[in-house]
């Protein structure tokens, strides 16, 4: 078979191809892509690769009642970006035709089910049989071992090719860089086989594998997860073996599209038309380096490449700003505005205007959706960022006015200043030089930005948590020792009288954990982790902190064990505890809430909900909840908004939540099935792994009576695991004491409930009433002497800086 004999696949054939072998062929289930901003995991700017929403598998820590704890086959495509962080793509877009910050990571995993063996059976049909690339063209890679680490080459994997026909000169072994995956510097990691594809054909291309030669790339990686790197970097193998496996998508494609370059694909050729019919430039024609006069091409690739990224990334709920993931993506719009506007001379509003072709590609609906939302975020950044860019090229010009002929260097100061003070991302000023021909000092400008930043560290109780491992967990699965029961910590009531009455819990020590390991006792004064039978304290999770409080070993009434932290691993709830006596296995203990603590976080969680509503009858149910913090002091809420909102918008959001306050509704709590619940109308979720069943809390209206058409009373119904109120009335009442934009399209709300409230406004009356008493003297005031100047202005500091109650440090 020629390559050009293979029929045409298009992109969405491809993916569609590859999801429908595995899931009708092998029985794998098809898993949605999760959005680019990971779940609950703080080491990643974005999702970078196929298997991150799959990471509490791989480390044992899936909750045993979610949908993923019985995964055992997946195949899904994945939305991935890597720009910032370990995996950086982004100096590199533009510059070659293979790059992008944006792609789909095609993928396929087994946790505990086949192994090597039926993972490379299964990849050899799906490419030389469904997709028809001829087998001569592929070659094989596998891990050549480690004496360093003692690991043996993987001769196993080798035998397996051999025996399916892959010739011993297509088979080549390669060591720890090449063929050995790692998920991090620490967790679960093993050797990999790769499958790289050789574009020429008709010869003998072992020699250019793993060469950095464009000929011969790698297409797909098959990772043989069986091994877990410790924290003292040794190697330990793992309880369960899986496979994890990454194709990606743009690849792929060129290879069946009969391509050279991804961007000559329909992934992006639709998207070059429209560049070029909204430009002054001439039509694409994928040159690069020297060749590319004017770097014309380079600019095309660029603003391609990230207008896909920032569709993908503003529909996923991640917006340009100042710090994080968000950062990131400022620079990437910042970066595609300067080419389309300054390389190709396109008209403002042509990035924007692309938007609907990224939607119309991917067929994605999360950006059809909301396109013309994700467009004006777009304009309204491109605005901002071309008032800057014409600043700074005139501050650029004048400063190369007044370098001497022969000077090379660019001043760091003014660079350090265009950073600084218009926005300029350090790689954008270094392109732009670059194109005069100047550069400047890295070395100083890098020192420059370590200084200028300034790092606020928070010390939290999480910088030195018990954490069990993914060896343990499997050691207490191994040995049977069943999930902790924590029902209890919705075991309370309400009395007549208003009072929360939380029932005792008795428990067993089920495994104590210390150092790394599971251990049979601890002696005073070590810190551990406790596992028990049962808890009613409530771990962190969905949002809310922890319960604090104490247990008291049977026998020993006098001791007490103080309760740090609260973990959720693997249906077992860990309780950090420095222990006052010996603690062992099998004890039994008593234990006890910090009961006005965990009814602050009830009368929190309770009010974030009640928030969630307002905002939603006063803006609409467009309102998209984008975060959430409930702790004992505040609550905090981050949503998706179109600009700041105004004070009477506030205002009408607080006389609202008064409203549903001073009714004192029911809130009612019910289990349900994940699937029913789902069938609610008006339902609120956020992006979760939910487990099933599922608690739906509802304000007002009992859950059997939500699922009835003749319900017309809109309400808040939510599903979370936190704990609630039983009635809105606890509230008490609600004041926010701060609104911002985080960053644009994204609001955060900070309230406080109860004395807390009733504080902030006396603290509001108080300083409305010198406001308004400062005032009254100045429109009574016909001249001012300069004493008089300076008094009243120290006035107007002062009660700008006077203390004004908790409420001040939010």
């Amino acid at each position: 078979v020629r390559i050009h004999e293979i029929p045409y696949f298009s992109s969405n054939r491809v993916r569609r191809t590859f999801t429908d072998f595995f899931h009708e062929l092998y029985q794998h289930i098809i898993v949605p892509s999760s959005p680019v901003r990971p779940r609950g995991d703080p080491s990643l700017l974005f999702v970078n690769a196929g298997m991150n929403q799959f990471k509490p598998i791989f480390l044992g820590a899936a909750d045993p009642r979610s949908e993923m704890a019985t995964y055992r086959r997946v195949v899904n495509s994945q939305k991935c970006v890597r720009a910032g962080g370990k995996h950086n793509d982004l100096e590199d877009v533009g510059r070659d035709v293979y790059h992008h910050t944006f792609f789909e990571m095609l993928g396929n995993w087994s946790f505990g089910d086949y192994f090597k063996e039926e993972a490379c059976i299964m990849a050899w049909r799906l490419l030389t049989e469904e997709y028809r690339i001829p087998p001569e063209r592929l070659y094989v890679s596998y891990f050549a071992g480690d004496a360093t680490s003692g690991l043996p080459a993987d001769e196993e994997t080798r035998h397996i090719w051999l025996s399916m026909g892959v010739p011993s000169d297509h088979l080549l072994p390669f060591g720890m860089k090449d063929n050995f995956w790692e998920m991090g510097e620490i967790g679960p990691c093993g050797p990999c086989t790769e499958i790289h594809y050789d574009h020429i054909g008709g010869r003998n291309a072992a020699s250019l594998v793993n060469a950095d030669s464009p000929d011969v790339v790698e297409i797909w990686n098959l990772v043989f997860m069986q091994y877990n790197r410790e924290a003292d970097h040794s190697l330990r193998s793992l309880p369960q073996f899986s496979v994890d496996t990454g194709m990606g998508l743009e690849r792929l494609v060129t290879v069946l599209q009969g391509q050279r370059s991804n961007y000559d694909t329909d992934l992006f050729t639709p998207l070059l038309s429209a560049i070029q019919q909204s430009s002054n430039c001439p039509e694409y024609r994928g040159r690069t380096g020297e060749a590319d006069v004017g770097k014309v091409d380079m600019a095309y690739r660029v603003v391609a490449d990230h207008v896909r990224t920032l569709s993908v990334c503003i529909a996923d709920g991640v917006y340009p700003g100042m710090s994080g993931a968000e950062l990131v993506l400022r620079r990437i719009l910042r970066r595609a505005v300067r080419f389309s506007t300054e390389v190709l001379q396109a008209p403002e509003g042509v990035l924007a205007s692309l938007v609907p072709t990224v939607a119309h590609i991917l067929v994605s609906w999360s950006i059809y959706f909301i396109y013309f939302q994700i467009m004006d975020i777009i304009n309204e950044n491109e605005a901002q960022f071309l008032s800057s860019l014409k600043q700074g090229r005139r501050v650029i010009d004048r400063t190369l006015q007044r370098l001497e002929k022969n000077d090379t260097l660019f001043p760091v100061p003014v660079a350090w200043s265009l950073h600084r003070n218009l926005g300029f991302p350090l790689d954008l000023i270094g392109l732009m030089l670059e194109e005069q021909g100047l550069s400047v000092d890295q070395r100083a400008l890098d020192v420059l930005a370590i200084e200028n930043e300034k790092v606020t560290t928070v010390q939290t109780s999480g910088d030195t948590l018990v954490h069990l491992d993914l060896h343990s967990l499997a050691q207490l699965q191994s040995g049977e020792v069943p999930h902790t029961d924590d029902s209890p910590k919705y075991h309370y009531s309400l009395t007549q009288d208003g009072k929360y009455v939380f029932q005792p819990c008795h428990a067993t020590v089920q495994a104590l954990y210390c150092g790394q390991t599971l251990v049979s006792e601890v002696a005073g004064g070590q810190r551990c982790g406790v596992v028990l039978d049962r808890t009613c304290f409530y771990a962190e999770q969905g949002g809310q902190s922890h319960d604090q409080g104490y247990f008291i070993r049977d026998g020993l009434p006098d001791v007490l064990y103080p309760v740090e932290d609260v973990q959720l691993a693997g249906g077992y709830v860990v309780h950090q505890v420095t222990a006052a006596e010996v603690l062992r296995k099998g004890d039994q203990v008593q234990l006890y809430l910090d009961e006005p603590q965990r009814l602050a976080c009830m009368v929190k969680h309770t009010a974030t909900h009640v928030l969630n509503f307002a905002l939603r009858q006063l803006l609409g149910s467009s309102v998209e909840q984008r975060g959430s913090h409930v702790a004992a002091d505040r609550l905090r809420f981050d949503f998706s908004v179109k600009g700041s909102l105004s004070i009477p918008q506030l205002q009408e959001i607080e006389r609202s939540i008064h409203n549903i306050i001073t009714e004192n509704n029911a809130v009612y709590i019910e289990e349900v099935p994940l699937a029913r619940a789902k069938d609610i109308p008006g339902l609120r979720t956020v992006d979760e792994v939910y487990p099933d069943p599922v608690r739906v809390v509802s304000v007002a209206v009992p859950v059997a009576d939500l699922y009835d058409s003749q319900t017309d009373r809109w309400t808040s119904v939510e599903l979370c695991c936190g704990t609630h109120l039983l009635t809105t009335g606890e509230i008490g009442d609600l004041v926010i004491i701060s609104e911002r934009q985080m960053v644009k399209g994204i609001s955060r709300i900070v309230a406080v409930t109860g004395d807390d409230a009733r504080e902030a406004r006396e603290a509001g009356q108080v300083l409305t009433q010198e406001v308004e008493s400062l005032s009254a003297r100045l429109a009574m005031v016909t001249s001012l002497s300069l004493a008089d100047a300076n008094r009243l202005a120290k006035e107007v500091d002062n009660i700008e800086n006077a203390p004004k109650g908790n409420f001040r440090q939010y």
